[in-house]
């Protein structure tokens, strides 16, 4: 049986355990509250529109047409707008684990004119009212994502209905009301409350999914519009990665130091040493005795350490710049598959070559993806696939392992999430418990 086939009974049970456990999960009862308080939000904004249109006459809708541009004014003058922004910025930290940089300040400076001007024209308090009418359409979402929790209360009816549906022979009872995300349905008999109780199971082992998908669209209105905006992201994501690159390479320079001082430093001193020494056993009128054959075995030890200094040169030099990466990416990848402590097989269509920098990064995240497989993830086999297109060199290592790779747990790939942003490239990967671990680097061609 293979790796693949073993893997499978592993991975229907891991399945079922996550779908049976989703409902009592921490995340579910997180997203619960977060549609929840959303709702009451998105009613209070929806009772305000609809505040304004009411009779829903023509003259209600002109009516709006001046009340709600003067509200959103005032909203955005006052700095209301603002408030509110940080307010959802921080129920979506707490809610739903969403975090998104703070907008910079309004500019306080100046003639109050000036200053008003200012906050008329500033995006983020535009972008605050712009989530809050959002939120309005995405009311409907979260109610019927709540819909779904009714489970909860189908499930009981057949323990119920024995207690409160007692009634003399001849007695015909009306039929009890139940409701489910597809409409409000009765049920006349104890046999139809069997039926109700698993349409309760289905509706409870579905709502963990649901409300996810909802409150991940949430989630992606608050990052698209409670943000600093994409420039400003955009420029405080380059001084992230600028940041890291400069760590990422004082911190191989410290390394590059401590093997040169611990490593071959120590191998040449040694060396120099006993040349000293065996010059001495060899020179006439010397303090020590003259004695050939010790000397001939200082040089011997001497030539040793030698051969050791330069074999730790070699593998410093090699994690500086391997130099079979001047002849290309595809033989460098090719060596560092055969020395894979797991099996590994490397598939390569790169027509164009990539610059140097580009050809530089993609080895030493392949080098330590394939290192992290060896090192976490019990894998029999290891893949390698390289490939170039629109610009785009994409490099995609899976396994057939245990999966739970973590960057944050010192599986390596924080280095790797630090380092490929730095040239503007993207690091998308899965790695569920119990699955294989699939992770992508996709890189720019040029620099």
């Amino acid at each position: 049986m293979g790796a693949g086939e073993a893997l499978k009974p592993r991975a229907v049970r891991s399945v079922v355990r996550t779908a049976l456990g989703a409902p009592f999960g921490r995340r579910a009862h997180a997203d619960l509250l977060a549609c929840a308080v959303g709702l009451v939000s998105g009613v209070a904004a929806a009772v305000v529109v609809w505040a304004s249109l009411v009779p829903g006459t023509a003259e209600s809708v002109a009516r709006a047409m001046v009340i709600l541009p003067l509200l959103a004014l005032a909203l955005v003058a006052t700095g209301a707008a603002r408030g509110v922004g940080a307010a959802s910025r921080r129920l979506a930290v707490r809610l739903l684990g969403t975090r998104v940089a703070e907008p910079p300040p309004i500019p306080s400076g100046g003639r109050r004119l000036d200053r008003m001007r200012a906050r008329l024209g500033d995006g983020v308090s535009w972008r605050a009212l712009a989530y809050l009418l959002a939120k309005v359409p995405l009311v409907m979402l979260q109610t019927y994502a709540l819909l779904y929790w009714v489970g909860v209360a189908n499930l009981t009816y057949p323990f119920w209905w024995g207690l409160f549906r007692n009634h003399a022979p001849g007695i015909r009872l009306r039929p009890v009301w139940f409701l489910t995300p597809f409409g409000v349905f009765r049920v006349a008999t104890l046999p139809g409350t069997f039926v109700v109780a698993v349409a309760g199971a289905a509706m409870l082992l579905a709502a963990p999914w649901v409300t996810r998908a909802v409150t991940s669209l949430d989630g992606w209105l608050v990052r698209g519009l409670l943000g600093p905006g994409r420039l400003a992201e955009r420029v405080r994501s380059l001084e992230r990665t600028r940041a890291h690159a400069v760590e990422d390479a004082a911190a191989r320079l410290r390394r590059i130091e401590r093997d040169l001082h611990d490593g071959a430093q120590v191998q040449l001193a040694t060396l120099a040493m006993k040349l000293g020494q065996a010059r001495e056993k060899l020179q006439h009128g010397a303090e020590v005795p003259y004695d050939p054959d010790g000397a001939l075995e200082l040089v011997e030890a001497a030539h040793r350490h030698a051969k050791e200094a330069l074999v730790e040169l070699r593998v410093i030099a090699r994690g500086i710049h391997p130099p079979v990466l001047d002849v290309g990416l595809d033989p460098a990848l090719a060596t560092l598959v055969a020395r894979s402590a797991v099996p590994a097989t490397l598939a390569i269509d790169v027509p164009v070559r990539p610059s140097q920098a580009i050809e530089t990064i993609a080895y030493f995240s392949a080098a330590e993806l394939v290192a992290n497989v060896a090192k976490h993830s019990r894998a029999r086999h290891v893949t390698v696939e390289v490939a170039a297109h629109n610009a785009t060199l994409r490099l995609r290592v899976s396994d057939d392992g245990i999966g739970g790779a973590e960057p944050n747990a010192g599986s390596g790939l924080s280095g790797l999430a630090d380092r490929v942003p730095a040239v503007a490239g993207h690091l998308p990967g899965s790695s569920p418990r119990g699955w294989p671990t699939v992770v992508t680097v996709e890189l720019p061609l040029r620099t």
